[in-house]
């Protein structure tokens, strides 16, 4: 018998399954300025209205939280991850997303499980305003064991040159205010899974794999109803490494950016996390969004009014002069 692709492990066959369950949902997410559809080399969009636009792109991918959801059979929050990760990164400089591509590889694949990550994508997308203009998807048997999945995205967008936010603006007295997450997000899921070993187990009233799970929040909509009405001079999307890795990225040097953790909700699942595997706060902070999903910096004048625009923003503290760019007293 001859040797054929599907005998070394990839079927063709179920890579078109997957084109076909999500071309017309994938269409649904494009506009006047997607040039081309689903299935061309390449992807065009056209960039019209801006003065002098810059585009601004992100790449990410969810981490090991792809373990939990293959583990409990439940793909759909997955690719809202996915594109959260890197939109809301983008985010942080004022961008509103454009377009995203994705990228799914596996062992073996199965249609309706890609079809059901790359819907959370689209979901996403939608939400966002953005155009799920491509993607790949890669079953490559040898290098994944049947059933595992790996996924990461790549977004692009764009803002007027004169509204790029980076933090040079930043200044002593300005306030620091926490949008809180939806949970873990996509980081730290590798101490996670050491912890919590059994995502069946009941917490809360429900399978702790339904609380891990929650996907990433999306920040575009209440960041963009601030920038409608306030002067942004900074913006940390609060992942890997926590409020101390994320925040002194955007503090000018000699400025600090000075936290009260008093202030900070903690999510109760982080608290049975850190009580379970008896980990140090301050090892915490440094690993997860710990409540706090993204941190934007204002003059203090304005901060009761970012408070009315977003319900559920809180003032955490804010900035002082010094040398170590953050402090969590």
């Amino acid at each position: 018998m001859s040797n054929t692709y599907k005998s070394a492990g990839v079927d063709k066959e179920e890579g078109y399954k997957t084109v076909d369950k999500i071309k017309s949902a994938v269409a649904e997410t494009h506009n006047k300025n997607v040039l081309s559809g689903l299935g061309s080399f390449g992807a065009f969009y056209e960039i019209a209205g801006y003065k002098n636009p810059v585009l601004v792109s992100g790449t990410d991918g969810v981490g090991t939280k792809l373990k939990v959801a293959l583990d409990s059979k439940k793909y759909d929050s997955i690719g809202i991850d996915c594109f959260a990760m890197c939109a809301n990164d983008i985010l942080c400089h004022g961008a509103k997303p454009l377009f995203f591509l994705d990228y799914l590889a596996c062992g073996k694949l199965d249609s309706e499980i890609a079809a059901e990550i790359v819907m959370g994508m689209v979901k996403a997308c939608k939400d966002n305003e953005c155009a799920l203009i491509g993607g790949e998807t890669a079953e490559m048997p040898g290098m994944y064991q049947p059933g595992d999945y790996d996924v990461a995205g790549f977004c692009v967008g764009i803002v007027e040159k004169d509204q790029v936010i980076t933090g040079e603006k930043i200044k002593r007295g300005d306030k620091i205010i926490a949008l809180p997450s939806s949970g873990f997000h996509s980081n730290g899921f590798s101490l996670v899974r050491k912890i919590f070993t059994d995502f069946n187990e009941e917490f809360e009233g429900k399978p702790l794999y339904e609380t891990l799970l929650i996907p990433t929040r999306l920040y575009f909509n209440p960041i963009h109803k601030l920038l409608e009405e306030v002067k942004i001079y900074g913006i940390a999307h609060i992942t890997g490494g926590g409020l101390i890795e994320n925040v002194p990225r955007i503090i000018p040097d000699n400025l600090c950016a000075k936290i009260d953790t008093s202030k900070i909700k903690i999510p109760t699942i982080m608290l049975e996390l850190e009580k379970r595997g008896n980990i140090d706060r301050m090892e915490m902070y440094g690993t997860f969004n710990m409540g706090v999903g993204m941190v934007v910096i204002i003059d203090a004048k304005h901060s009761e009014k970012v408070m009315d625009l977003l319900e559920d923003a809180y003032e955490i503290g804010e900035i002082v002069e010094g040398s170590e760019k953050i402090k969590l007293v």
